[in-house]
């Protein structure tokens, strides 16, 4: 018990010293990372977009070519 009690307190520990080291090196202020993660955000969103669409294509190129006699 008194293992996972030191491991609980560590991982806790670890995570309030990282969240500080981050805070305290971070070049950006907060809301320039929050626009720049959005940005990638939207950038990822728009190319899963496009390939979904371009694989449904070949996808419903393939189906009109099986119904084909």
């Amino acid at each position: 018990m008194k293992r996972a009690i030191n491991y609980i307190f560590g991982f806790i520990l670890g995570g309030v010293i990282g969240a500080t080291l981050i805070l305290l090196l971070t070049p950006s202020s907060g809301d320039e990372i929050r626009s720049q993660l959005q940005e990638r955000f939207q950038g990822i969103q728009q190319e899963v977009t496009a390939a979904a669409q371009t694989r449904r294509a070949e996808l419903e190129q393939q189906l009109a070519a099986l119904r084909k006699p």
